[in-house]
Parts: C-alpha cells; sequence; structure tokens
C-alpha cells in the first residue's frame, strides 16, 4: 500500500534520509511544499549532484511504482505518452469484415478503445486503473522545446487528451520531479508550474556525510581526505568537474585498491573514476595532483 505524504518539512527529510539521500534543509523543504502542494519539483543542476535519485528515493520512500521518462533529442509523443497498436487494430478489423461487419463507423469506434492503447511513461504515471505512481522526467533539457509544449496540460491538470479516444485524468496527482542538467534554458511556462530547486554541489560536511551513506566501506580517514581533494578539485578551471556521483565511485575504486589514505601515486592511477575527459586528467595528473593531496590532508588533520 501506498504510504501517506509527509506532513512536516522534518517528516520529508526522515523520508529522504531512510532512502540514503542526505539532503540539507532548503531542500527537504522544497521537496515537501511539493508534495503538499502537488506541484511538479523542478531540479536543475550540474550533472551528478543527486537531482534523479531524489524520485528514486521518494518512490521508494511513499511505496508507489517510479515512472521514468528519459528524455532524448527528437522525442515525441507516441513515445513519452501513447499510440495507438496499429497491428491489433488492422487485425481487429479484419477479423470483423471476415465476420461480416460491414459498418465502417462501428469498425472505427471499435478500433479507438482503451484495449488498443499502448501506455508510455506520462499516461503510466497518470492512469487511474494502475497504482500509483512517482514520476521522473528526466533530463528534460535534452527533448526538443517542442516537446514542453505537451507538457503543459499534463503538468497544470494531470490529464492527456486523445483525440480519438477522450481524457485521461488522474483521479490522485502523482509528485512529479522533472530534472535538468542546463544544456539548455527550459520554456518560462514550464518552470512557472513547478517549484525550483538548483542543486549545487555539497560543502564538505554534506559530502562527507553522503560517502558515510554510499560508501561506508571506506575508512573515515580516506573519506576526509577524499571529500578535501574533490572539493578543491572543483574550484579549478576543468571541462568537466566530478559530481557526486563521481566522488562516491572514486572513493569506493581507492578502497577497492586497499588504500587508507590518499596518496599521489594513487590519484594518479586512479584520476579516471573521478574526470571523464583526457584533457582534464592530463592537467591534474602529476605535480597538481599532488599538491591537492597536500592540501587535502592538511584540511583533514585541521578537521
Amino acid at each position: 500500500m501506498p504510504r501517506a505524504l509527509p506532513r512536516t518539512v522534518a517528516e520529508t527529510a526522515a523520508l529522504l534520509a531512510e532512502g540514503g539521500y542526505v539532503a540539507d534543509h532548503d531542500l527537504a523543504t522544497t521537496v515537501h511544499l511539493a508534495l503538499t502542494m502537488r506541484r511538479p519539483l523542478f531540479l536543475e543542476g550540474e550533472p551528478g549532484t543527486g537531482k534523479t535519485e531524489i524520485a528514486k528515493v521518494l518512490a521508494g520512500g511513499l511505496k508507489r511504482r517510479l515512472v521514468r521518462l528519459q528524455c532524448y533529442d527528437g522525442l515525441d509523443l507516441s513515445a513519452a505518452a501513447y499510440e495507438w497498436d496499429h497491428a491489433r487494430q488492422l487485425m481487429a478489423i479484419r477479423l470483423a469484415e471476415a465476420a461480416g461487419e460491414t459498418d465502417r463507423d462501428n469498425l472505427a469506434r471499435s478500433i479507438y478503445t482503451r484495449e488498443f492503447l499502448l501506455e508510455r511513461p506520462l499516461l503510466s504515471a497518470i492512469d487511474p486503473d494502475l497504482p500509483p505512481a512517482v514520476l521522473l522526467i528526466d533530463e528534460l533539457d535534452r527533448a526538443d522545446e517542442p516537446f514542453e509544449a505537451f507538457l503543459l496540460e499534463l503538468l497544470a491538470d494531470f490529464q492527456i487528451s486523445v483525440p480519438e479516444y477522450g481524457t485521461i485524468r488522474a483521479t490522485e496527482p502523482p509528485p512529479v520531479v522533472i530534472t535538468s542538467n542546463r544544456t539548455r534554458e527550459v520554456h518560462d511556462a514550464i518552470r512557472r508550474r513547478c517549484l525550483y530547486h538548483w542543486v549545487d554541489y555539497p560543502d564538505a560536511p554534506r559530502e562527507r556525510a553522503i560517502l558515510a551513506v554510499k560508501a561506508p566501506e571506506v575508512p573515515e580517514k580516506l573519506s576526509a581526505e577524499v571529500v578535501g581533494f574533490v572539493q578543491r578539485l572543483r574550484g579549478t578551471d576543468l571541462f568537466k568537474s566530478p559530481g557526486v556521483a563521481e566522488t562516491i565511485d572514486w572513493a569506493a575504486a581507492l578502497r577497492h585498491l586497499d588504500q587508507v589514505e590518499l596518496t599521489p601515486g594513487a590519484v594518479d592511477e586512479t584520476l579516471g573514476a573521478l574526470l571523464k575527459y583526457q584533457d582534464d586528467i592530463a592537467k591534474i595528473r602529476g605535480a597538481e595532483a599532488a599538491r591537492l593531496v597536500g592540501e587535502a590532508k592538511e584540511a583533514a588533520s585541521a578537521g
């Protein structure tokens, strides 16, 4: 059975924490308001900062289906919302004609019924005949701008109009999480229908708390040095700064190599777990990595 929505910000923060998500107070407040006001939650920020994970944690914590629409260039209505099962419709027409049905109007009406309607993520999320869901519209900025116009009806009224069939409306609006990596600007009409939060890189204490939850096998000393290194690395001029996901992967990789503390050699050997572009790796490897290791160790000792 679905779980009741949290009644307070503290309960929302606890719900996220149960799912292993370490949220600051501002984010927990925005998530809480989105749930209680039944407004879509628009999360924007750099890749790897935990935007998608919020929807996953909410679905698990609220005991609801996670319905995910992964956006991409060229995404259209048939892939996002619904399409008709043309093969079954054609077969139904042939069977009806073989049985002596000659009324074309009756034939047309008979093939535009629910049994021939193929549900895609958006329609599945609001289908009143299915269990409650959490809808994740992931990386909306990757979809074409015209696709956003279709979303307006869904986000405003939690319904989808199918011209040949009618309007399908949610009896209980699902929590909606929309994410964007800001590769392009999402239209104001979408933003106005949502509550907005910029998901930034965490500060050092919160990133250490995240590591403690997501990679508990990493020793405390190594965790502190990893976070200190990554925090300083984000201040350098890189093509792509590492996100929290990369911090977790890197800490786990170091632990798999039986490292208990950072060394310049270990950093050089494992930078591919942290940085994803060769130019960035070449820039950091060597003297720069050694300098950052020294600063991270000093900060960890002081902390």
